[in-house]
């Protein structure tokens, strides 16, 4: 019988990214960037297709700032405080009651579980909020490490999409009153 104990779940807090922080990484700024976020986000947060998403973010909170408690934080890990990744939904719920999820670990803290802390407390949020109803996750069908992430959480695979940028997307679903109680009470 194996006695080692298996390593703690990774634990994360989010920081919300503000409209002046995305637009400092979405211009290449990450000093600005951390500055205004108040923690030492990672290169990662202004490579070419974080630059494109945090842009996007940006826009969105221009056009409805009223959005910003959903989309883009700054994955913490807990209790050490180093930057491992961003995740959030792309926007508040819709008029059904859907959020999406959307998460990215920083590359060097790839296959440790910040991605599966990250979704446990996306899905906590979720669940804890009184008009969500369903909460949606999009991935590419060659992501294997997300589509594994997922896997454990009881989303259901509700279609597929095809898309210019990533290709293949396969879509996931699961209705926030059925989130697993386990990711509720980790957060």
């Amino acid at each position: 019988m194996n006695n080692e104990s298996l390593p703690a779940p990774k634990r994360v807090r989010f920081v919300e990214l503000s409209a002046k922080a995305l637009r400092a990484l979405a211009d290449g700024d990450l000093a600005g960037g951390s500055a205004e976020a108040g923690v030492a986000l990672d290169e990662h947060f202004v490579g070419d297709r974080a630059r494109w998403i945090f842009g996007y973010r940006a826009d969105q909170l221009a056009k409805d700032p009223s959005a910003a408690p959903w989309i883009a934080r700054a994955a913490v890990s807990e209790p050490d405080g180093v930057v491992v990744g961003d995740a959030g939904f792309h926007g508040p719920p819709d008029e059904a009651g859907m959020v999406q999820i959307g998460y990215t670990v920083v590359p060097g803290y790839r296959r440790q579980g910040y991605a599966r802390a990250m979704v446990t407390a996306l899905l906590a949020r979720a669940a804890a909020e009184p008009g969500v109803r369903t909460v949606r996750a999009i991935i590419r069908s060659d992501n294997e490490a997300s589509l594994a992430t997922i896997a454990g959480f009881g989303f259901t695979r509700v279609g597929e999409r095809g898309n210019e940028r990533d290709g293949i997307e396969i879509v996931f679903e699961i209705p926030a009153d059925a989130i697993p109680a386990d990711a509720i009470q980790a957060e």
